[in-house]
């Protein structure tokens, strides 16, 4: 059925929306990846319980949290990739509405100019020639709501797509931080036969670096340079408020009908919030022990 649908779409818009359909192919991938994150830092954690050290296992067991964490910020991820995807839906939507604008301006002219070759003197050819001035203006009207959609939306599709990775990033830096400053409390000294390793001490340090890790994710706020957009004034139908106020309409149909794929009106659509969830509710000092199973 989606391949239907692309099928179906104008030609105007086919680009953008293998592109819109290939991210949603990704955003799939990295709520997959999410889920095989958080199931591999429960499988750590039943392995280091399993070998019976209890150095091994207290050390595990935390990576296994840290871990964890790192898996939830891929499903934060896609929900945010989800944000820009919608974004690039309203161009798609603009870009189709266009189309039989276009397709109309081109039509007249072609029957025009077949008319001409066969009938030059006929009478049709004024009132074609009108139909053209008409369509002509409409479509021009068209385009210039297009290329104002167009610019908006891309500019608040990437900024939101950057600031996504950027927070993604910058968060699983820190876990992976944390993670690190855990491997430092294993002490890997090598035993000859018969020697008994000592008793574990840093279970308290341990637990802390869990702790650190969720306050600092806690923390966290993103520091990005802005994005300006000059498209503060833009009316409802795509055009400068100065235009809309003088009583100007829209010439395109932004809302397209064509399955889940697609969208409402981008002038009726209000630019998706982030959705800046935290991280798991319960502490890591709770989840610890707990087995992360999902």
């Amino acid at each position: 059925m989606a391949s239907l649908r692309g099928v179906q779409q104008p030609e105007l818009s086919k680009k953008l929306f293998k592109i819109i359909k290939s991210e949603n192919h990704a955003i799939g991938a990295y709520e997959s990846a999410s889920r095989e994150r958080i199931s591999i830092a429960s499988q750590i954690s039943d392995w280091g319980e399993a070998t019976g050290d209890d150095s091994v296992s207290d050390i595990s067991d935390k990576l296994g949290v840290l871990m964890s964490e790192i898996g939830e910020q891929e499903d934060l991820f896609a929900q945010n990739l989800e944000d820009y995807r919608s974004v690039l839906k309203q161009i798609r939507n603009t870009e189709s509405s266009v189309q039989p604008s276009r397709d109309n301006k081109a039509k007249i002219t072609d029957e025009i100019q077949k008319l001409k070759y066969k009938e030059p003197q006929s009478t049709k050819l004024v009132q074609m020639e009108q139909e053209l001035v008409r369509a002509e203006a409409q479509n021009l009207v068209a385009e210039a709501q297009l290329t104002n959609i167009t610019r908006q939306k891309l500019k608040e599709a990437y900024d939101l797509h950057s600031a996504a990775v950027i927070e993604r990033a910058e968060k699983q830096v820190l876990l992976a931080r944390h993670m690190r400053r855990l491997l430092q409390l294993l002490d890997d000294t090598p035993v000859v036969p018969g020697d008994v390793r000592p008793a574990f001490e840093h279970g308290s340090q341990a637990r802390q670096i869990l702790n650190d890790a969720e306050e600092d994710l806690r923390a966290w706020e993103p520091s990005l340079d802005a994005v300006p957009s000059a498209a503060t004034d833009m009316g409802t139908n795509l055009m400068p408020s100065s235009i809309t106020g003088a009583g100007g309409t829209s010439t395109v149909d932004t809302s397209v009908a064509g399955g889940d794929e697609q969208v409402t009106s981008p002038a009726q659509m209000d630019s998706p919030e982030k959705d800046r969830r935290d991280v798991s509710g319960s502490t890591m000092v709770q989840q610890e022990g707990a087995g992360y199973q999902q």
